[in-house]
């Protein structure tokens, strides 16, 4: 089992059922998040991809740490044939670690048939739930209650109106839907004194405690995932602490070898959109600590004073339910210094007011709707940008604006848009992938040379 280094590791994401206005935007978008990715450090939410799109690259994909979702969806085979374990750190609904629903066209004679899922061997927390495909095959022949670790979690999967009767089965479908092949890592035929899965009938055979999904062999290294955390290719309880104890002195000293908890992995540095608390990378700190960069690291320390205020965003904590900014949850947003999360505006959620806001985000700002009497977005910085379809937004001041850690700006068909293109956005990105999708705004030709723009313009050099 390789360790951090050897493995690429993507986001994922908190979207649920929303999507892109353009579907073909909306596969490009999937296929650049998780092509040749390995671990999804999130949710893997695949909805709304239009029938005879190629999805091979989701073949990649060995590790979800939050939820999969499949929603919505036209094709007819779901490609995670090397998707091994769902950690369920989060889950869909608060329940469900795996969900798959809807995918099929209601006018037409086309869906999903056949689920790709014949490595799954691991489900740690949550349940699963599949209904609603009107053409998927076989799903209720496999033995889900051998995947699912928590036996108490819900479990949920209703039969098709093909299942049993208009399937025929594939040359491949067959016996990997009955799990043959699980036969070597299922926990049904392990010697009783084994903790978890083996790899054959004996005691010998057993995998170490650590492993999650089955192994090849009795070491800690042997096993396909691990149930707690891989420090170089090894599964462990915990990643080696910032202090060891010596004996000798009775005192407690420094580790050399110590490492960061991120996510399921034992890491020398935290990626750079993460901060470091304790041992540990976190999207944000605490309410009670303040992020500080020291050698050019960023950590978390407790406030002196009054800590600046931070808020969850949209899809996060006490707004996990919420889809939009609306009038129900505005306040919430007052005199916020930094987001937790996301912030998105939709059509559906203002209209005609809005609050003023300091917001340095950890998550994206999707704006689809603004109040028309707001020309410009003022008071924004360090997030991740999309903005469609705007017609009363004239200008975007960002004058904080400072980095773009990670994600691209979207910005397109906002028809009084102007001075977009004196902003360096390259300057602002981090990471050379990052990319300005900037199209169909107002023309520059048609914008006048007015004090917004000498000011953008001023605002951009200060930049470089």
């Amino acid at each position: 089992m390789p360790g951090i280094a050897e493995i690429p590791m993507c986001p994922g994401t908190d979207n649920k059922l929303s999507t892109l206005s353009d579907l073909d935007q909306q596969y490009k978008t999937l296929r650049k998040f998780y092509e040749n990715c390995e671990v999804v450090m999130g949710n893997l939410e695949i909805t709304s991809i239009e029938r005879n799109r190629n999805l091979s690259f989701l073949k990649s994909i060995r590790e979800v740490t939050g939820y999969v979702l499949v929603a919505l969806n036209q094709f007819d085979y779901l490609p995670l044939e090397n998707l091994r374990i769902i950690r369920g750190t989060k889950l869909y609904e608060g329940r469900y670690a795996l969900a798959i629903f809807l995918n099929y066209r209601r006018d037409g004679y086309f869906g999903l048939r056949q689920l790709g899922l014949k490595n799954l061997t691991e489900i740690l927390n949550g349940g699963v739930y599949v209904d609603q495909n009107k053409f998927l095959c076989h799903a209720d022949t496999i033995h889900w209650q051998d995947i699912i670790k928590n036996p108490r979690s819900e479990l949920l999967v209703v039969p098709s109106n093909n299942s049993g009767n208009t399937c025929e089965c594939l040359d491949e479908c067959g016996e990997s839907f009955t799990f043959v092949f699980a036969v070597t890592v299922t926990k049904t035929v392990c010697a009783e004194q084994c903790d978890g899965r083996c790899f054959g009938p004996y005691v010998s055979n057993c995998c170490h405690r650590e492993c999650a999904g089955g192994c090849t062999g009795p070491k800690d290294t042997d096993c396909f995932a691990c149930t707690n955390f891989n420090d170089s290719g090894a599964c462990v309880t915990q990643c080696p602490q910032p202090f060891v104890y010596n004996p000798t002195t009775f005192q407690l000293e420094h580790n050399p070898n110590a490492k960061y908890t991120y996510g399921a992995f034992c890491v020398k540095k935290c990626p750079h959109n993460f901060v470091v608390d304790h041992s540990s990378c976190v999207r944000a700190c605490p309410s009670n600590k303040m992020e500080v960069e020291e050698n050019h690291i960023k950590m978390c320390i407790p406030c002196t004073d009054i800590c600046p205020k931070m808020c969850d965003g949209i899809g996060t904590g006490s707004l996990q339910t919420a889809q939009t900014v609306d009038s129900s949850n505005i306040e919430m947003f007052v005199n916020c210094t930094k987001i937790n999360g996301n912030l998105i505006v939709l059509i559906t959620g203002i209209k005609g007011f809005v609050t003023c806001l300091v917001i340095p985000s950890k998550g994206y700002l999707n704006i689809q709707s603004w109040p028309e009497n707001m020309t410009d977005l003022d008071y924004f910085l360090g997030i991740s940008l999309l903005i469609l379809k705007q017609r009363w937004i004239s200008s975007l001041k960002f004058q904080s604006l400072r980095e773009i850690s990670a994600g691209n700006v979207y910005m397109t068909n906002n028809s009084h848009l102007c001075f977009y293109n004196s902003v360096n956005w390259t300057s602002l990105f981090r990471t050379s992938t990052q990319r300005a999708l900037i199209k169909n705004n107002r023309d520059p030709r048609e914008c006048s040379n007015n004090f917004t723009g000498q000011y953008l313009m001023y605002e951009n050099n200060s930049l470089n």
